[in-house]
C-alpha cells in the first residue's frame, strides 16, 4: 500500500495532469468554453495494481465506481462499446501511455491511459459543446442518434417558428427543396403550405409532366410547428387507376338492360348504370349523391318499384335481412310490382366488402311462361278428352307425354316415378298385362328400323272383353307416338 506522502504526490500529479489536458484541449479548440449546465472537468481515475485507488467526483458520478471497491475490469465494461481497443489490463513497465478515440459518438471523444510501475492513470475528455435551447441535459449520444435518424429518413421533416419561417429541416427536406425551381432557401419560407390539418400537396416533378404527392401533417410543440411530409405517389396512382377502372366499368355497363347498383364496404353507392334509372325511377341527382343502402331501398319503396311491406314497423329489419343475404350471395328474389311488371333482383358480394344488386325486368319472360303454361294445360285437357290412350317417347326412348286414358288403361302413372320412364319399362308392363297374341318381335323390329316411315298396326287384348288396336307412328325429331284404341264397344254394336 502507498504511504500518506505517496498518496498526496499521486493526487497532486492527477490534478495537474487533468488541468494540463483541459488547457491543451481548449487551446487546440477541441472543446468549447464551458457553459453553466455542462461540466468541463475531465474524468480522472487512478488505479494501483488494477484496483481503483482514486477518482474525482465527476468520474465516480459518471461511472458509479468507488475507490477501494471496483477494479480495472469494471471500467473496461463501461468503455468497451465506444472504445473497442481499451486495454484488458493496466499497462505494465516503467513508463507508457496510449491514446484512443471514440468509435461510437462524439463523447467521450478521447481517453488517455498512462502508467508508471503499478500506478495507472485514466483521463477521459467528456466535455460538451453548448446544447441547443430546449434540449439541455440530453445525452449527446442520443442527440447524435436523433440527428442520424432525421438525416437518413426518406420523409421530409421541418420546423417552423411563430412567423412561419423554417428554422430546421432534415436532409430529405433540403434535398427536395433543392430539386424545386421555387427559389426557396432554408429559413426563408416553407416548401409546403402551412396548415393546421392534414392535407395533400403536389409538387412538380423535375424533368417530368407528373407531380409528386405528399401527405402533410403538422403538430404544434411549444412555439414550434413540427411538420412531416409522406410521399403518397403509390396511393394517388392507385386511386387514379381505381377511378379509371370505375369509369371503364360504367361505360361497359351503360348498354346493359339490367340495372346495376354497387355499394362499397360502408354501404354507400359507388357505381350505377343508366338502366337502373329506367327500372327504379330514381333521379340521377339522388344516385349521384351516393346514398346509403337503406336510403336507396326506402326510395325504391316510395317509387312503388318494390313489393309493399306487410308491416311497416318491420321494414328496416326486412331490408337488413336483404343486405345480409346479399352479403352471403343468397339473395335472389322476384318482385311483383303494382303496375303488373315483374323484377328479378339478385344480391352478390364483391371484393373488399362491396355488394352488387342486379335488377332485371322479366315481365315478358313471366308473361310468356304463363301463356306457355296455359297452352300446355289446354293441350293436356284436350288430349285427355280423346278416347284413345296416347303415349309419346323421345328419340332416346324416354316417355315424354301420356294422357289420362293411357294411365287408366295400363294403370301406370309416369308422373309419380322418381326416374325417367323408358320404353323398355313400358314394354314390361304391356307384356305383363296383355295376351300373347301381340307380335312383339315385329313391334321391336319396326322401332329399330330407321328407314320405315309408315305406321305399324297390330291387335292385342287385355282380357276376353277388351280388344285394342295398337298403332305405332314415328313423328318429328325421332319421337314415337303409340295409340291404344279399345274396340269392345264397336264389336257389341256390330252384333
Amino acid at each position: 500500500m502507498l504511504s500518506s506522502a505517496e498518496i498526496g504526490i499521486v493526487l497532486a500529479v492527477s490534478i495537474v495532469t487533468a488541468a494540463a489536458a483541459l488547457a491543451f484541449a481548449l487551446a487546440k479548440g477541441r472543446v468549447r468554453r464551458p457553459v453553466d449546465h455542462v461540466p468541463v472537468e475531465p474524468l480522472a481515475l487512478l488505479f494501483d495494481n488494477g484496483l481503483l485507488h482514486h477518482a474525482n467526483d465527476i468520474a465516480m458520478a459518471r461511472f458509479a465506481l468507488w475507490p477501494g471497491t471496483h477494479i480495472w475490469e469494471d471500467l473496461r465494461e463501461k468503455l468497451i462499446e465506444r472504445f473497442p481497443d481499451f486495454p484488458d489490463a493496466p499497462g505494465s513497465g516503467e513508463d507508457g501511455s496510449i491514446h484512443l478515440r471514440s468509435k461510437g459518438g462524439p463523447t467521450p471523444g478521447r481517453v488517455d491511459v498512462r502508467w508508471r510501475g503499478p500506478l495507472c492513470w485514466v483521463l477521459l475528455d467528456e466535455s460538451k459543446a453548448k446544447e441547443p435551447e430546449g434540449v439541455s441535459g440530453v445525452d449527446s449520444d442520443e442527440v447524435e442518434a436523433l440527428r442520424r435518424s432525421s438525416d437518413t429518413s426518406p420523409h421530409p421533416v421541418w420546423h417552423l417558428n411563430k412567423d412561419g419561417s423554417v428554422i430546421w429541416s432534415n436532409a430529405a427536406y433540403r434535398d427536395l427543396q433543392s430539386k424545386q425551381a421555387t427559389g426557396l432557401k432554408n429559413g426563408s419560407g416553407p416548401l409546403f403550405p402551412v396548415t393546421d390539418e392534414s392535407c395533400r400537396v403536389s409538387l412538380p416533378r423535375t424533368g417530368s409532366s407528373k407531380s409528386d404527392w405528399f401527405e402533410v401533417t403538422s403538430s404544434i410543440v411549444g412555439d414550434v410547428t413540427v411538420n412531416h411530409a409522406t410521399c403518397i405517389n403509390a396511393l394517388v396512382d392507385a386511386e387514379d387507376a381505381q377511378r379509371t377502372f370505375v369509369q371503364t366499368l360504367a361505360k361497359t355497363f351503360a348498354h346493359l338492360s339490367i340495372g346495376l347498383a354497387i355499394f362499397d364496404r360502408n354501404g354507400q353507392l359507388v357505381l350505377f348504370n343508366p338502366a337502373l334509372l329506367d327500372l327504379t325511377g330514381l333521379r340521377a341527382e339522388f344516385l349521384s349523391a351516393q346514398p346509403k343502402m337503406l336510403s336507396f331501398f326506402d326510395q325504391l319503396r316510395e317509387n312503388r318499384r318494390m313489393p309493399e311491406p306487410k308491416n311497416y314497423r318491420n321494414w328496416r329489419q326486412e331490408i337488413t335481412e336483404v343486405i345480409n343475404a346479399a352479403t352471403d350471395g343468397r339473395y335472389h328474389e322476384t318482385w311483383p310490382l303494382e303496375d303488373g311488371r315483374t323484377y328479378a333482383v339478385q344480391g352478390r358480394p364483391h371484393p373488399d366488402g362491396a355488394l352488387a344488386f342486379l335488377i332485371e325486368d322479366i315481365s315478358a319472360e313471366v308473361s310468356l311462361t304463363r301463356n306457355f303454361r296455359a297452352e300446355l294445360e289446354l293441350s293436356q285437357t284436350i288430349l285427355d278428352s280423346v278416347d284413345e290412350g296416347l303415349v309419346v317417347f323421345s328419340a332416346s326412348g324416354i316417355l315424354t307425354f301420356c294422357n289420362a286414358i293411357y294411365k287408366d288403361l295400363w294403370r301406370q302413372n309416369p308422373d309419380a316415378a322418381f326416374a325417367d320412364v323408358t320404353l323398355t319399362d313400358c314394354l314390361d308392363i304391356w307384356k305383363d298385362r296383355a295376351n300373347s297374341n301381340m307380335p312383339w318381335q315385329s313391334f321391336l323390329t319396326y322401332l329399330g328400323d330407321q328407314s320405315s316411315t309408315g305406321p305399324f298396326e297390330a291387335m292385342l287384348s287385355l282380357d276376353a272383353q277388351t280388344e285394342m288396336a295398337c298403332t305405332v307412328q314415328k313423328i318429328g325429331q325421332g319421337s314415337i307416338l303409340i295409340r291404344f284404341k279399345q274396340l269392345q264397344n264397336a264389336a257389341i254394336v256390330d252384333a
